[in-house]
């Protein structure tokens, strides 16, 4: 009788280790998937923390600002690498002028700094400082044949997407090279980046080479043609 004790007594044991063992994978398993879940949410969090740059600045004005780099990267081709030795940015269209700038050559033009909030379709939004130039700054230089127009930007990675001249003077846009008081990461369109305040995202044209003048009105860039919107207005 002893004996059978002693087995039954080993028997619960086992199968109580066996249990433990089970629960412990699961636990894990279950914390990497709130790990997962909650980088993809990427709240105010770690994960937020990670995406900030060295040197970025974090507050302005008493605003708390987000990281400028996004929770990952939904661009067409991937995240492109500029070459900004042989970089040009060229207005062309409907100009008295077309005219091709450096990356020194734009950056010679006033800047002006901003505090606007970019709003990705995917379901998050980023409260950013940007700098960078006024592109009515750039399209006057080149002189525009017509006010009735619409703007496409062309985009290294062959993107595109438009707004109406008067949406862009109206709004004062810029085009940044500069966000959170660092030059713009490659992961957000170094050189530069169109700030299409109270757009979608989708009319945030990163990579920018070519700011075209056209009279085609119904233009319809990238995400258009495939179903979006083509005004993208943001409604709060």
């Amino acid at each position: 009788m002893k004996r059978n004790l002693l087995i039954a007594t080993g028997l619960v044991l086992a199968g109580l280790i066996l249990y433990l063992g089970i629960s412990g994978n699961r636990y894990q398993e279950e914390g990497s998937d709130d790990d997962r879940s909650n980088q993809a949410i990427d709240s105010v969090s770690q994960a937020t923390e990670k995406r900030y740059q060295k040197l970025e600045i974090r507050d302005y004005e008493g605003i708390r600002l987000d990281p400028s780099v996004g929770p990952r990267d939904n661009s067409i081709a991937g995240i492109q690498q500029v070459n900004i030795e042989e970089y040009e940015l060229q207005i062309t269209g409907l100009v008295k002028n077309p005219l091709s700038f450096s990356y020194e050559q734009v950056l010679e033009n006033k800047s002006y700094e901003r505090l606007i909030t970019l709003y990705c379709v995917e379901g998050w939004d980023a409260t950013i400082l940007w700098k960078g130039v006024r592109i009515m700054d750039l399209l006057n230089e080149a002189g525009i044949l017509n006010e009735n127009s619409n703007v496409i930007f062309h985009c290294v990675d062959g993107y595109t997407t438009s707004m109406p001249l008067e949406i862009i003077k109206a709004r004062d846009m810029l085009l940044a090279y500069s966000s959170n008081g660092v030059t713009l990461p490659e992961s957000l369109g170094f050189p530069f980046i169109v700030v299409a305040e109270d757009k979608a995202g989708y009319k945030w044209a990163r990579w920018v080479n070519e700011i075209e003048i056209s009279d085609d009105l119904t233009y319809e860039g990238f995400w258009e043609s495939r179903g979006y919107s083509n005004e993208a207005d943001i409604r709060r």
